[in-house]
């Protein structure tokens, strides 16, 4: 068995506190060194592709880039864009495997193997993801959503879905792990902001579970 990539540090380990909201922050989960040679393995390995939008009549470019890797069953679909899995890297297999174990920890549970990963590539500040949730039918009643943070740090906020004024704000550095669960995703959102000023590139390798049998059927992108 291959030795874990993340340090379990019981001070590192950060809940986030509210209302149906089950979310932990493991600071520096992948030691420096550790996170580095993921980040470029990922960078190396990983085949990005730019997804397009159609929005009030404009076909319009996702402001990051995007590789939806996993089992061959673990279709997906979200914003009107149908996703077949590309298979596993290497690096990704052992960063998903590895990650599972430390969300365990930092849950207090067991929990399932992850059968897929949405990975997001931003190149700058101009890349974002605006507020969403993770909610799926494909992803079942209460997803697991682990996401590792590989180089430069960006904010992460979060609000429920029924009042702003709930808004959490953080930021994710290189390394940390982030872990959503139980009925977070039903009762919150969650945004990467875009940055203004010189933002280097961030890579999100973001896991969940895909059910099957679960996708709605949508056309192919072009």
């Amino acid at each position: 068995m291959q030795p874990s990539l993340f340090d379990a540090h019981d001070e590192a380990i950060v809940p986030l506190v509210g209302p149906d909201l089950t979310a932990v922050v493991h600071r520096g989960a992948l030691a420096p060194d550790v996170a580095d040679a993921a980040l470029a393995d990922l960078l190396a390995e990983v085949p990005w592709r730019q997804h397009h939008l159609t929005m009030f009549g404009r076909r319009i470019a996702v402001p990051r880039l995007e590789c939806w890797m996993g089992d061959p069953d673990a279709a997906y679909a979200y914003s009107g864009l149908a996703l077949d899995p590309v298979a596993w890297t290497p690096a990704v297999a052992h960063l998903a495997g590895d990650a599972r174990r430390d969300a365990a920890a930092a849950l207090g549970r067991p929990i399932d193997r992850f059968n897929a990963a949405l990975i997001n590539r931003y190149r700058d500040g101009t890349d974002g993801v605006d507020w969403h949730a993770d909610d799926e039918a494909e992803l079942g009643a209460r997803p697991l959503i682990v996401s590792v943070s590989l180089g430069a740090s960006r904010r992460f906020q979060m609000r429920r879905r029924d009042d702003r004024s709930t808004r959490r704000d953080l930021w994710l550095h290189h390394g940390d792990l982030l872990v959503m669960a139980d009925a977070t995703q039903s009762a919150w959102l969650h945004r990467v902001p875009r940055e203004r000023g010189a933002v280097d590139e961030r890579v999100c390798l973001t896991l969940r579970h895909v059910e099957s049998g679960h996708r709605p059927p949508l056309p192919s992108e072009p």
